[in-house]
């Protein structure tokens, strides 16, 4: 999955404004204290300063999520996942930072032998920032539910290969670009990503459990709790995680 790919799909796009939304008012409460010496600077300019700096290092900081997903999986390693996008998103925004600041406030551009003094106060907004979004900002799970009558079926079992149509799905697994399609004969891969899935899956009625399941409610026979998760095992043996951010959500739903 792209990058660009990965912004315009839908749980992507709700985790990136919820992610502006956050950084939009941390901005106006580190321009009301006047955070890093910007105390001395009129009230317009440091919102004018830090709701746009805050908002960048906000994209950024949603495309550095997207790709470090694909090798820590942030819900069984909240803490790696902090660390992990505190060091990638420093960096840059510090040099983005070092120009704004300069710009702003002495009307050009920083000597280079300011940048490091950025480091420093971009690492802790970063780190806090970072916090709030792995630990405090809990997503909500992509949902679907079965079609009225008389309203039209779901469109994705029409992508089940050929010996596998007609059969009842039970899950939707991503394997990198695939999806694993678990269904009462069997399973298979296609080549889809998950967040257009989740979209054709309407009309049938699951849930995603993880970033990288769908599950069909009636499919559930038993959960396991252990270590704060939940695990989902399903018809014909097939297990499902259920990831920390998710969990509550689907607690208050009923699935467990």
């Amino acid at each position: 999955m792209t990058t660009t790919s990965a912004l315009l799909s839908r749980p992507s796009t709700l985790s990136l404004l919820r992610g502006l939304a956050i950084a939009a008012a941390a901005g106006v409460v580190l321009a009301l204290v006047g955070a890093f010496g910007s105390g001395n600077a009129p009230m317009g300019l440091r919102l004018a300063y830090w709701v746009p700096v805050m908002l960048a290092g906000a994209v950024w900081g949603h495309i550095c999520s997207l790709l470090i997903e694909r090798w820590i999986d942030i819900d069984a390693r909240p803490w790696l996942g902090v660390a992990a996008l505190t060091l990638a998103i420093t960096g840059p925004v510090s040099l983005l930072v070092w120009w704004v600041t300069g710009v702003v406030f002495e009307g050009r551009a920083y000597h280079a032998h300011a940048l490091p003094l950025m480091l420093g106060p971009v690492f802790i907004v970063t780190l806090v920032m970072s916090a709030i979004n792995v630990f405090v900002s809990k997503a909500q799970p992509i949902q679907t539910h079965a079609a009225p009558v008389g309203a039209a079926p779901a469109r994705f079992p029409d992508r089940l290969p050929m010996k596998l149509r007609g059969a009842a799905i039970r899950a939707v697994q991503a394997e990198d670009h695939y999806l694993r399609i678990h269904t009462d004969r069997g399973s298979d891969l296609i080549l889809m990503r998950l967040s257009d899935a989740l979209e054709e899956l309407e009309g049938l009625e699951g849930s995603q459990t993880h970033r990288s399941w769908w599950v069909a409610r009636d499919a559930v026979r038993d959960v396991a709790r252990g270590d704060g998760r939940a695990t989902l095992t399903l018809d014909g043996g097939v297990t499902a995680p259920v990831s920390r951010r998710y969990a509550k959500a689907l607690r208050d739903a009923g699935w467990y």
